[in-house]
């Protein structure tokens, strides 16, 4: 199957549209006010067949524009079950904050006042290794816990990697290293996605793709107690 991938950078993180014969599948929405960049991207393909809509994890960044998106174009939203609560009350738990992520958690609550996230119940409840063939795309969901309890990764044809938050690519990639809450599942879902050998990761900020072999080279963060 060809498999195209379009990248959108809405204001505050990543957004990724899958592009195949039969269909669009987009992973995470950006915060909320990006649905107007990635319905023009739709609108510039020419395609008006989003399948689903799936979230990497529960955050303001990630699953901001699901609602609009939803009542936009119809698309089922998923989501790993754990994180289903979060996205039903649109709330972001960013646990354990460390270096200059404090002003996050500091802003957090002035951005949701200003652009709140419209709260929105999944249509379809992930658990690790759930496919989604109905969908038309070659892919499984792959629990990597530890930013969030639900955060989980879109692994595609076994190549393609969409990981969320779980490295960054802001100043050069790295593993997950301002927000968990819970450090040592941080590292084990690293390792574990490793051992699985993608060919190009995605995730949720800076420039994108990195390719496996820089992928499988980034340590875990240890945070010092």
């Amino acid at each position: 199957m060809s498999i195209r991938i379009h990248i959108i950078k809405t204001w505050l993180s990543n957004a990724f549209l899958i592009e195949t014969d039969a269909g669009l599948i987009l992973v995470d929405t950006g915060p909320p006010r990006s649905e107007g960049k990635i319905l023009a991207r739709l609108q510039a393909l020419g395609r008006d067949d989003l399948r689903l809509i799936f979230l990497t994890h529960a955050h303001y960044d990630h699953f901001g524009s699901a609602a609009a998106l939803k009542q936009r174009t119809g698309a089922p939203i998923a989501i790993n079950r754990v994180d289903a609560d979060a996205l039903a009350r649109g709330e972001t738990s960013l646990g354990s904050v460390r270096g200059s992520a404090w002003i996050a958690k500091i802003g957090l609550p002035l951005m949701d006042l200003i652009m709140p996230v419209i709260p929105i119940p999944a249509d379809l409840l992930l658990d690790d290794g759930d496919r989604l063939d109905d969908y038309g795309l070659d892919a499984q969901m792959i629990h990597t816990p530890g930013h969030t309890l639900g955060s989980s990764t879109l692994l595609v044809e076994n190549r393609l990697a969409f990981v969320g938050d779980l490295i960054s690519m802001l100043g050069g990639p790295h593993a997950q290293r301002r927000f968990a809450v819970d450090w040592k599942q941080q590292a084990k879902s690293l390792r574990r996605l490793q051992q699985l050998e993608p060919a190009e990761v995605y995730c949720g900020h800076g420039p994108q793709p990195l390719s496996g072999d820089s992928f499988r080279e980034l340590q875990p963060f240890q945070p010092k107690l």
